[in-house]
């Protein structure tokens, strides 16, 4: 389970400056990330470590989603890549992110900056469908402990549909700035 918000440069500098005198840090990463069509939430990735297939269960922005997840060596990403051309499947959107993702005390904390897209903060945790209400409501208090509002689904939304029709003017316009 998962909470998520938009956060400032401001926001991201402070808090990354917290994490690193309140947290463990468990890796600095680079990802190259591409959603393809279809009925499912089907994306590769390709990171510093490895690359990787994951599917995704439910809506883009839900709280609770199962997700499935296949590694590879770093080096496969182009024959995953042919590979699901090969299928049919097409670049839906192309994601380019840096990574900086910290152990909490028993919570996964990232830090992102998303080209085209913006800063994120991200609380995880794993939980049980017993616990997941529970466990929701602490990630929200946890936000809230560090002077983060959190942003609403539909803001989410709004901005991701924004990025799906525009993704390939906005990382441009990164690159040119």
């Amino acid at each position: 389970m998962e909470i998520r918000s938009f956060i400032s440069k401001g926001q991201y500098e402070r808090l990354l400056n917290f994490f690193k005198q309140n947290a463990k840090l468990l890796k600095e990463d680079y990802q190259e990330t591409f959603y393809f069509d279809g009925a499912q939430d089907l994306r590769i990735q390709k990171n510093d470590f490895f690359s990787k297939i994951w599917m995704k269960e439910g809506k883009i922005h839900d709280n609770y989603r199962e997700e499935i997840e296949i590694k590879f060596d770093r080096n496969e990403f182009e024959k995953l890549e042919k590979l699901f051309f090969s299928l049919g499947f097409n670049v839906q959107i192309k994601w380019f992110r840096k990574r900086f993702e910290f152990q909490w005390e028993e919570i996964s904390a990232c830090l992102d900056f998303t080209k085209g897209y913006g800063y994120i903060i991200e609380l995880e945790k794993m939980a049980s469908e017993i616990n997941k209400e529970k466990e929701y409501e602490n990630l929200k208090h946890k936000l809230q402990s560090l002077n983060i509002e959190i942003t609403s689904k539909e803001e989410f939304d709004k901005k991701y549909i924004d990025y799906k029709k525009n993704w390939k003017s906005l990382i441009e316009d990164e690159n040119h700035s």
